[in-house]
């Protein structure tokens, strides 16, 4: 039986072909000549895999949102820029699972997919990073997380989300890209929910009345210029109080002289060496238990600026792994 059985969602394996780069007598120098491919479906998890890719290749959380659709390509865009970056670690087994795409409209079962995924590398000891898609990415993720520690005393997850919105829109008709952390606060309520980033003219007043009364903490995009020692200090005790944290990465969060390729742009986010920074002393932690990052959209990137951005988000996670 498939492991996707009676899900309305494709899946494909992940395929050497879409490792590309540079050709070098010495084996081992880039990503594309280190990078294994799988499936998920078959995978025995004999090799001691340490880090696990998987595409998330759905945008109908996008659209439902009323945002620029795209996003389902980005999976594909970040191997393209992710494969020619330099590896400057030996000691990781990396294995791509491939991609999860969404059927039609039907955003909930490839969210499904995506959980069992998750729970499986998670069950495996294999640290999973997804790549989307829309933030409806996050939703999946985390549930994977929960299924995965369900017969675990060591439950209490903290969310880490780098984003320009708080994604906490109330589920009004379907959910979407706007919705996931609203679904997480209310289906686990013992959740901790950190923001970084958040800009005041991407929120209603009522997101950040919603915050409020779910005691998410969060700090405006005008506190992320820097990594301060304030926020060292307000990260460290977010961490102190969980056992896992789940760090996701919404592209928009950047200013778009960075991220042009998302669906949401805007000048005013943060900048990548923020970003590395803080992944940095999040990591040091040891407490990450699944990342993933999210809205990237090849159809308004400019010359893959953006795509390559998430790629080195990718490979930073890696070598801080």
């Amino acid at each position: 039986m498939s492991f996707f059985s009676h899900l309305k969602v494709e899946y494909t394996a992940g395929n050497i072909k879409d490792w590309t780069g540079r050709k070098t007598a010495l084996e081992n120098q880039y990503w594309h000549q280190n990078i294994k491919v799988s499936n998920i479906e078959k995978e025995n998890f004999d090799n001691n895999i340490h880090i696990g890719l998987i595409g998330y290749s759905c945008d109908e959380g996008v659209r439902r949102n009323q945002g620029r659709v795209g996003a389902r390509k980005g999976p594909a865009s970040v191997r393209n820029k992710l494969g020619k970056i330099p590896i400057h670690f030996s000691d990781k087994n990396i294995v791509d699972f491939g991609n999860i795409i969404c059927v039609d409209n039907h955003l909930e079962d490839c969210q499904k997919a995506l959980s069992k995924t998750i729970s499986k590398l998670i069950s495996k000891n294999v640290l999973p990073i997804a790549i989307g898609g829309g933030h409806d990415i996050a939703y999946a993720n985390f549930s994977g997380i929960k299924d995965a520690l369900k017969n675990s005393t060591k439950n209490n997850i903290g969310i880490v989300n780098f984003d320009a919105h708080f994604d906490l829109r109330t589920v009004e008709t379907a959910t979407n890209s706007g919705t996931p952390f609203n679904q997480i606060l209310s289906e686990f309520k013992e959740t901790s929910y950190f923001a970084i980033g958040i800009q005041q003219q991407s929120n209603t007043k009522k997101l950040f009345e919603i915050a409020d009364k779910n005691n998410v903490s969060y700090v405006s995009n005008f506190e992320c210029e820097i990594f301060t020692e304030s926020l060292k200090n307000k990260l460290s005790s977010f961490v102190e109080k969980v056992d896992y944290l789940y760090i996701t990465i919404d592209l928009d969060g950047f200013s778009s002289a960075y991220a042009t390729g998302v669906s949401a742009p805007s000048p005013l986010g943060f900048s990548p060496n923020f970003v590395f920074k803080t992944l940095a002393f999040l990591f040091k932690s040891k407490k990450v238990i699944s990342c993933d990052i999210a809205e990237l959209n090849p159809d308004f990137d400019v010359d893959n600026n953006t795509a390559n951005l998430a790629a080195k988000l990718v490979d930073f996670m890696v070598l801080n792994a």
